[in-house]
């Protein structure tokens, strides 16, 4: 049997940003991934991670810190860029399970990213676009933030918004009250109730 089947990595992230224009010379890097592992067949949540990423070309502002939480030393800490990539294909198997993001900004940030770091891309194909499923299963005109999306389903915001950990957890949430709702596409139709 595979231990795989039904399980699905929701990533958010967190990169180097900027009130205004980027100083000269830095670009947006990833400098935090949260995941989190949703089995749809059970409707739970059943792994989380973290992992601090530290950036190349670019460093933490202040509006960064403020929106994130995350500073320039914290990040310092942090794996390179291409190590962040192999820990999720190698430990997490990103480039075998489908994968979720509110949007389609973390996906295409990964894609730039690895494409100038000449680092493999570490997720496969199978990329499901949680906000605009969320948005089309209830019927909206415009597509809500990941924190009005909880209010309209009446969940909880855990944790901080905007830190990449936290923000995987409630994307998470969503998609299981989308697979409860029937809306999820790759939840199982007879999956468990929560």
């Amino acid at each position: 049997m595979d231990r795989t089947a039904g399980l699905l990595n929701v990533v958010d992230i967190e990169a180097t940003c900027w009130e205004g224009t980027p100083p000269a010379g830095a670009v947006s890097e990833i400098i935090e991934i949260g995941l989190t592992v949703v089995d749809l067949g059970s409707r739970r949540r059943v792994g989380r991670l973290r992992i601090v990423v530290r950036p190349a070309r670019s460093s933490v502002s202040a509006f960064c810190t403020e929106l994130t939480g995350l500073t320039q030393a914290e990040v310092d800490g942090g794996v390179s860029f291409t190590e962040a990539c192999r820990l999720l294909a190698r430990e997490h198997l990103s480039g075998a399970l489908p994968w979720a993001s509110w949007g389609d900004y973390d996906r295409k940030q990964f894609t730039r990213q690895c494409a100038a770091a000449r680092v493999a891309y570490p997720f496969g194909h199978r990329h499901l676009n949680a906000k605009a499923v969320f948005t089309e299963a209830y019927g909206l005109r415009k597509r809500p933030g990941m924190a009005q999306a909880l209010a309209l389903a009446g969940l909880p915001l855990e944790g901080r918004h905007h830190r990449g950990e936290d923000d995987a957890w409630n994307i998470a949430a969503l998609v299981l009250d989308l697979a409860a709702r029937g809306d999820w596409p790759d939840a199982p139709p007879d999956a468990a109730r929560p």
